[in-house]
C-alpha cells in the first residue's frame, strides 16, 4: 500500500508534465473581438486624438463589431482605425466581415465598398493628430459592386514595401487572385503573418496573395513622424487595426493563434496552421 502512494504522485507528476508540454506547444485561438463590447480596443480617427471614437464611428450592436457613419456630415478624410491593444509577431489572424449600406457623403470614390486589416502596424501612440494611416501592411477588403471584379484580401502599403519575386515591390497596391463576393455576404479571410519573413493572405482556406521581407518605405502616409519611418527597417512585429475608410462594414469574428511559441520549428508551424484552417 505504501508503495502505491509512493509511485501515484511520480505517474500524476509526469502526467501533468506531459500534458502542460502538449498545451504549450499548441497554440489556440484567442477572440480579439469578445462580441459585446471594445474593451481591449482603441481608435485613432484623423484629426482626433487617440482614444476619441469620433461619432460613434467603431461600436458593437447585435453581437457585431459595426463601423458606421450616421454621426457624420461629411466624411472629410477622416480616416480611421482600430487597434487591438496586444502587438504580435507570427501569428495567424481570421476576421469574418461584411459590406452594408451606403457610403458616407464626402467619401473618395476609391473607398467605395472599401475597408481592411491593418497588420504589423506602428504603435498608435507614436501616430501625429493629422496622420491619414499607420505605417503598416494593409489586408485591403474590397465587396462588388454588382457589376466589376474586385478582388478582396489585396496588399497595400502605407509606408511600408515588400519583397515579391526576387525584387522589392514599391508601388501602393496590388490585386489578389481573389473572387469578387458581391452584396451584403460574409466573407472569411485569413492572414499568415510570420514576422519579417513571410506573409499570406487567404480568402478561406485559399491563398490569394503572398510576399516577403516587410519593410518600411515607400510613400501613401501623412503626415509622420520621420523618428518612426525609418526606411529600410524590418518589420518583425506590431499591432493589428480595422479600418474606416467611409463605407460601412461589419465585423462578426476576429481572433487569432499566436504562434510564437513554435516560430523556429518551420514543421510545426506549417502542421499547425493546416490543423487551424481546417
Amino acid at each position: 500500500m505504501k508503495k502505491t502512494w509512493l509511485i501515484l504522485p511520480a505517474i500524476l507528476g509526469i502526467a501533468l508534465f506531459f500534458q502542460f508540454t502538449f498545451k504549450k506547444e499548441q497554440p489556440t485561438w484567442t477572440d480579439l473581438f469578445n462580441g459585446k463590447d471594445l474593451k481591449d480596443w482603441t481608435p485613432k480617427i484623423r484629426t482626433h486624438e487617440l482614444g476619441v471614437n469620433f461619432a460613434n464611428t467603431f461600436r458593437v450592436e447585435d453581437g457585431l463589431l459595426k463601423v458606421r457613419y450616421d454621426g457624420y456630415e461629411q466624411f472629410d478624410q477622416q480616416y480611421g482605425h482600430l487597434f487591438y491593444k496586444t502587438p504580435y509577431s507570427y501569428y495567424l489572424l481570421s476576421i469574418e466581415y461584411r459590406f452594408v449600406g451606403e457610403q458616407c457623403p464626402g467619401g473618395e470614390g476609391w473607398a467605395l465598398r472599401n475597408s481592411g486589416a491593418m497588420l504589423h502596424c506602428q504603435d498608435p501612440k507614436t501616430m501625429l493628430k493629422d496622420q491619414d494611416f499607420p505605417i503598416s501592411i494593409e489586408a485591403q477588403f474590397l465587396g462588388g459592386n454588382g457589376k466589376d471584379k474586385r478582388s478582396t484580401c489585396n496588399l497595400c502599403t502605407p509606408g511600408t514595401n515588400v519583397v515579391m519575386g526576387d525584387s522589392l515591390f514599391t508601388p501602393h497596391c496590388i490585386n489578389s487572385i481573389s473572387e469578387t463576393y458581391h452584396g451584403d455576404q460574409w466573407v472569411k479571410a485569413n492572414f499568415i503573418v510570420l514576422g519579417d519573413t513571410e506573409v499570406h493572405h487567404l480568402v478561406g482556406k485559399d491563398t490569394v496573395i503572398s510576399y516577403y521581407q516587410p519593410q518600411i518605405g515607400g510613400g501613401n502616409v501623412s503626415p509622420f513622424d520621420p523618428s518612426i519611418k525609418v526606411d529600410g527597417k524590418k518589420i518583425n512585429s506590431g499591432y493589428i487595426s480595422l479600418q474606416s475608410e467611409s463605407h460601412p462594414i461589419d465585423f462578426r469574428r476576429v481572433a487569432l493563434v499566436d504562434l510564437s511559441s513554435i516560430k523556429d520549428d518551420p514543421r510545426k508551424l506549417a502542421e499547425r496552421v493546416q490543423t487551424l484552417l481546417k
